[in-house]
This record gives C-alpha cells, sequence and structure tokens, in this order.
C-alpha cells in the first residue's frame, strides 16, 4: 500500500529543482556572455590612443621636403680650355676672399696675348706710317699749289698786258685768246690741286681711322686675355666655405666648366620640393614651418618656382633665423607650407586613424564602447585636425590606427 510522502521530503525535492533551474539558467547566461565575447572583440584601453575634440585653432599646411641650401653661393668656371696645373686648397675648408683656390695652365693664353699684342704694334707702326705719308703728300701738294698760284698770277699779268696792247693793235687776236686760255689752265690746275690737298687728307683720316679701329679690336682682345690670365688663378669670390673644388691636377677642363663652388657660412634657407597639386595654393609671404630633429623653425615662402619637374614644384623659403647653429648645408628637413588658418573651431589631435580631408569614419567612446560614426574633417596641421561636422566639444575618439576593427561597428575597451 502507498505511502504519502513527507513534507520535507517534497521541499527537499523542490529546492534541488529550483537549484537546477538556476544553475542551469547560469550556464546559459555565462554561455552567451562568452559567445558575446567571442562575437564582438574587445581592445584595451592601453592600446589604442583617444583624443578629445575641443575648440581652438588649426593652420591648414602642405608636407613638402627640403634641403637646407646656402642664402649667397657663387660658382667659380674655366675661362676655356685648359688643365688644373696645381691645387692649394681642399674642399670643406674655409676661405677668404682671393685665397688662391687652384691654378689652370695658361700657356695657351699667354701665347694669344703675346700675338694680340704684337698686331697692335704693327698697327702703331702702321698709323706713324700713314700720318708721315700724309704730312710728305700735303708738303708737296703745298708747294704745287704755291707755285700754281704764282704762275697764275703771271698768267693774269700777261693777259691783262694783251688786253692792252689789243686796244693799241700790237697785239693779235690770237696770242690774247692764247694767255686768256693760260690763265683758265692755271686756274684749273690751281683748283685740282686744291682737291687733291682735301682729298689725301680725307683718304689718309679714313685709313688712320680704319688702323684705329683695328688697334681699338686688339687692345680689346689684349684686355679680354689680361682678364683670363688673371683667370686661370682661381680666387675665392668671398669668404666662406669651400664646398667642392676639381682638385685632380692635370685633368682637363673645358671652356666654362665648373671648377670650385664657395657657399656663404651660417647664412642659409630652404629649397623645398612637392608635388605639384598643391601649385594653385601657394604664394609668395605664406608663412612656413620647418621641422628637423624635434626643432621648429619659422619662415616664409620668397620664391614659388614656375617651372614643374616631373610633377613637382619647388619653393624657396627664407628662415626667421637663417643663421641658426644647428643648420648645415644640404640637410634634410620637413617643411609645412601654411596656406590657411581657422580660429574657434572644433579640432581633434591628429592620428593614424584619419586620412586627409572630407567624410571619413571615426570610433566614438561611450561608456567602455567604442561606436563607429563619421567625421567631416578639414583644415590639418599634421598635429591637430578641424572637425567641420560629425562631433561636438567633449567627445573622445580613437585616433590611432583602427584598421583591425574597420568593419566593426563598435568594439569594447577594456581596462
Amino acid at each position: 500500500m502507498d505511502q504519502a510522502l513527507s513534507i520535507d521530503l517534497l521541499r527537499r525535492r523542490s529546492r534541488q529543482r529550483l537549484a537546477a533551474g538556476v544553475f542551469a539558467f547560469a550556464a546559459l547566461a555565462g554561455a552567451a556572455w562568452s559567445l558575446n565575447r567571442v562575437l564582438r572583440p574587445s581592445v584595451s584601453g592601453a592600446d589604442v590612443a583617444i583624443a578629445e575634440v575641443r575648440r581652438g585653432s588649426v593652420d591648414n599646411t602642405v608636407d613638402a621636403t627640403g634641403v637646407v641650401v646656402p642664402v649667397h653661393e657663387e660658382v667659380v668656371s674655366s675661362p676655356g680650355a685648359s688643365r688644373v696645373a696645381k691645387v692649394h686648397a681642399k674642399p670643406g675648408q674655409q676661405v677668404k676672399a682671393g685665397d688662391l683656390l687652384l691654378e689652370l695652365d695658361d700657356r695657351e693664353i699667354r701665347l694669344a696675348l703675346e700675338s694680340f699684342k704684337e698686331q697692335l704694334a704693327q698697327q702703331d707702326n702702321r698709323i706713324l706710317v700713314l700720318s708721315q705719308e700724309m704730312e710728305q703728300k700735303l708738303k708737296q701738294t703745298r708747294s704745287a699749289i704755291e707755285l700754281l698760284e704764282i704762275d697764275l698770277q703771271a698768267a693774269h699779268a700777261a693777259f691783262d698786258r694783251n688786253q692792252q696792247l689789243r686796244a693799241s693793235g700790237l697785239v693779235s687776236g690770237e696770242n690774247l685768246l692764247t694767255s686768256q686760255l693760260n690763265v683758265q689752265r692755271r686756274d684749273i690746275e690751281l683748283r685740282q690741286q686744291r682737291e687733291l690737298l682735301d682729298d689725301t687728307r680725307r683718304s689718309t683720316a679714313s685709313n688712320v681711322a680704319a688702323a684705329r679701329l683695328q688697334q681699338a679690336i686688339l687692345q680689346k682682345q689684349i684686355a679680354r686675355q689680361a682678364q683670363l690670365l688673371d683667370q686661370t688663378r682661381v680666387c675665392a669670390p668671398f669668404s666662406g666655405m669651400l664646398t667642392w673644388l676639381l682638385e685632380q691636377e692635370g685633368a682637363s677642363v673645358a671652356p666654362g666648366q665648373l671648377v670650385a663652388r664657395v657657399s656663404e657660412l651660417n647664412n642659409y634657407r630652404v629649397e623645398a620640393t612637392l608635388s605639384d597639386y598643391h601649385a594653385r595654393l601657394l604664394a609668395p609671404g605664406q608663412a612656413v614651418r620647418v621641422e628637423q630633429n624635434g626643432e621648429v623653425m619659422n619662415g616664409s615662402v620668397h620664391t614659388v618656382l614656375p617651372e614643374v619637374d616631373n610633377g613637382s614644384i619647388k619653393l624657396l623659403v627664407d628662415l626667421a633665423q637663417p643663421r641658426n647653429p644647428h643648420l648645415r648645408n644640404k640637410m634634410r628637413v620637413d617643411v609645412k607650407v601654411v596656406t590657411a588658418h581657422r580660429d574657434k573651431v572644433l579640432v581633434l589631435d591628429t592620428g593614424p586613424a584619419f586620412n586627409g580631408k572630407g567624410p571619413q569614419p571615426a570610433f566614438l567612446m561611450q561608456e567602455g564602447m567604442a561606436r563607429k560614426t563619421t567625421l567631416d574633417l578639414g583644415a590639418s596641421d599634421g598635429k591637430v585636425v578641424e572637425v567641420a561636422a560629425g562631433a561636438r566639444a567633449g567627445e573622445r575618439f580613437i585616433v590611432s590606427d583602427t584598421a583591425a576593427f574597420k568593419d566593426r561597428d563598435s568594439i569594447r575597451i577594456t581596462n
């Protein structure tokens, strides 16, 4: 015969069923939590960089690569075809104005100089000979004119006498005509001699002028050769650093070939190179920041060079402190050209999470979670970026690289 279960047994069984249900629920919750951990990745807060949106100012900058170059630099070229005869200096040493750097072979220039001097002496002698010949011809012509003047006076006297005698019938008409013709002949001969005198002066003066012109040409050529001879002694044009020198004795050089370069010490500017895509944004006078080993040097755009070379343009940048002791010739630096300035705008520290301007995804921090949203970014100076839309002051965003979870809508941030 069946017996009724005791109250204690029923209570114990009820408690066991309740405990089993609680355990099953806890197991299910734990499994769900574990599954959520698997499906929703997390990242440690120590592994990401987080920045806060705030009010501030930002410069829009264009990045360029730069090289430090001297403000004043001169090159010395060979005056003609020659060879290096002797070297007196070494690249890298400091020189003073007028210091002898090297000597070029000057034998051909000296031979040409002597030849021109001989030709000049010949022209001097020719001018002297022409002058003497002219004086001799002028003397002869003057003497002939004086004799003709006497002959003309005599012919006039004979003609006057024959006219008087003809009136008395003592001289025939033929004799009178002859004396008249004699006067005309002497007059013509006298005029011819006077014209010959003028022609002699003009002809000799023309020959002398031609000789003097040739003389002047030779004098210029002599001066030029003397200048070339002086240039065979290559000297420093000013005090500075000898940055380059053709130092192989015996080496051949062509006319106009570079043989030395001298740069001014401790006075530099920057030659910057950047893509021609930014050409429309550039103008002389724009502010520039030059960075080298963490040091920032201010400057301004002096010149935007007009030519484009392989898709790049160049700028010459004047530095506010061109004699900065940390600068060295040919040192590479980073250049940022300021093309615009924004005041009292929302800004955010920039980082690998952002790339350029315009709308782009970003992760907003909210209660231990980072949720994907969209930020519209504007001007940037490489350190901070303008937030044109998509955020408010005080909100925080991940600015480090988010490529690992770019396809997620949200991620958990753990301590």
